[in-house]
């Protein structure tokens, strides 16, 4: 936790050493590694809650009947079935969101809980509360949308559970401003508040740092081995879950994309 520096002389009257205050090396607002923000947290403890709730308070039926009614399903927008499934229209509209909430196993959830606690953090130290909740609930609904347009372009309905789409979104988001020369990880183990607030480069700037480009690769080569041999699927006892890589995709490219629209560092930049 941080302490904030009160400015007054310690207890018995000793002055402070200025000189080490003042040192580019001594940063009172150094901001640590794994102070997850509270957003975060929240975040966290509302998947939990819904796992926990569906596994220890809902029958099979009662299950079935939730899935229905707020996982994304294609089918429920287009073909035989629309107009078929519980909620009415209500849940065509929440269901592009609700469906992040839900996760198939402990193993689901513990994956997007691990890739959420850095991500999501860094993008919520920048972003602030408010806009980190809108940001994953948009990029929550392009990871949908994606999986929609499959369905319609190639037939194929895979009903849509689990918060990885909106995590990519987190990831597209936080490759805009992480790797900066003065970004959280420009400077290896300088982690101070100020990173996070540095105007983020252009896009296409961006995409001319050597690890970002490198974070690319690696990110479209992993999603392109889950879509094709579908390493990394997710087992239970009964099927094996397929892993959405087209919302993958659809959330990662909204987050880098539409980084702009939510980045106050920016906002505050074309203010000036």
């Amino acid at each position: 936790m941080k302490v904030p520096m009160s400015g007054k002389p310690d207890i018995g009257g000793a002055p402070r050493n200025h000189s080490a205050m003042e040192s580019p090396f001594v940063n009172q607002h150094r901001e640590p590694i794994l102070n997850v923000p509270p957003i975060v947290v929240a975040t966290i403890a509302a998947l939990v809650l819904v796992h926990a709730g569906r596994a220890l308070l809902l029958s099979d039926q009662e299950d079935f009947d939730f899935l229905l009614q707020f996982a994304f399903i294609p089918a429920r927008y287009f073909g035989p079935l629309t107009g078929r499934f519980p909620g009415g229209w209500w849940a065509d509209v929440w269901t592009f969101v609700t469906y992040a909430l839900i996760h198939a196993n402990l193993v689901h959830l513990g994956a997007n809980i691990v890739w959420l606690l850095p991500f999501g953090s860094a993008v919520a130290r920048r972003f602030g509360s408010a806009r980190f909740v809108i940001f994953l609930a948009v990029t929550a609904a392009a990871a949908a949308v994606a999986q929609l347009l499959i369905f319609i372009v190639s037939g194929i309905d895979v009903e849509l559970i689990g918060a990885s789409g909106a995590i990519s979104g987190l990831m597209g988001a936080a490759i805009r401003f992480v790797f900066q020369s003065d970004g959280p990880l420009g400077r290896w183990g300088m982690r101070d508040t100020q990173a996070y607030n540095a105007p983020a480069a252009p896009l296409l700037v961006s995409l001319r740092e050597p690890r970002v480009l490198i974070f690319l690769t690696v990110w479209f080569a992993t999603n392109f081995l889950f879509g094709v041999f579908g390493v990394g699927a997710v087992s239970t006892s009964e099927s094996e879950e397929a892993i959405a890589w087209q919302a993958h995709i659809g959330g990662f490219l909204a987050g880098l994309l539409l980084f702009p629209l939510f980045d106050p560092a920016t906002q505050h930049t074309k203010r000036r």
